[in-house]
């Protein structure tokens, strides 16, 4: 029977894979900071990918393959690489809200949550019942500690009640509320963004036994009541969709063909012996 229909099949599943990726960045298209995802796929060759020792010596009557043995190269399947990240900047938006704040640059704001320290470029921020600075999901943002400084202490409250003052926070994230101080925003940036991983809620945490080449980020500037947009091109999503669809079909096809010369060889061509 032929063997090419894993290879088919292979192909469908990672099509798919893709089709949940661009469903994913269409549905955050409208979510500040939000940034799309590309699905990477290598080809897999069964016997590149095995150990010597591994490869199979054929034992059969004496046939083609026996005689153009191909050692296992001529059966290759789609392999998922896994999902790329686009770090590109998004367009910039005024809202004039004053907690509203847009990164230019490479940085993320550092933030607190229950299961540590995550990373985000959303910066529709608000403050809770406790007068923290928090993001949307309600996660402190932290203020400057230097790299790989413990999250405790480092919240940044703001006052709520009459007399507290105009907030303001500066192009280099310095937040100021009626002249006093409160501290300055927390940016890193990764020089290995690869290490990052998305955790959901818009943020991302550093990915276990990984270098992610962590500094301040002191050349991203912060823009006061304005917001970074995604950076999901709804064109070119659609344009990915509608050709991976059509990749999609014709391994259905493909699948479907195979599925039809297997049930010939199974059932027809033993009645012509």
């Amino acid at each position: 029977m032929s063997k090419g229909i894993y290879t088919a099949v292979s192909g469908a599943i990672a099509q798919s894979q893709k089709l949940d990726t661009i469903a994913n960045n269409l549905a955050n298209v409208n979510t500040p900071g939000f940034k799309r995802d590309q699905q990477v796929f290598s080809e897999y060759l069964t016997a590149v990918e095995k150990e010597p020792s591994a490869t199979n010596v054929p034992r059969v009557t004496a046939s083609i393959e026996s005689f153009y043995d191909m050692q296992g190269n001529d059966k290759s399947y789609v392999d998922s690489a896994g999902t790329y990240t686009d770090f590109t900047q998004g367009s910039l938006r005024v809202t004039g809200n004053n907690l509203d704040i847009a990164l230019e640059g490479d940085g993320l704001l550092e933030v607190a949550t229950n299961e540590g320290v995550r990373y985000t470029r959303a910066g529709n921020l608000s403050i809770d019942s406790e007068g923290r600075l928090v993001t949307k999901q309600g996660f402190p943002v932290l203020k400057d500690g230097g790299v790989g400084a413990p999250s405790a202490g480092r919240e940044i409250r703001i006052g709520t009640g009459e007399g507290a003052g105009a907030l303001s926070i500066g192009s280099g994230g310095e937040v100021v509320q009626g002249g006093n101080n409160l501290g300055k925003l927390s940016i890193m940036k990764f020089g290995n963004k690869d290490a990052l991983r998305k955790v959901g809620h818009n943020m991302y945490s550093v990915k276990e036994n990984q270098d992610a080449q962590m500094a301040t980020a002191t050349e991203t500037k912060v823009s006061q009541g304005m917001l970074e947009g995604s950076n999901v091109n709804i064109v070119r999503e659609m344009t990915e969709m509608i050709a991976a669809t059509r990749v999609f079909e014709s391994t259905q096809k493909a699948i479907q063909a195979y599925d039809s010369m297997n049930g010939k060889a199974v059932n027809e061509v033993p009645k012509l012996k």
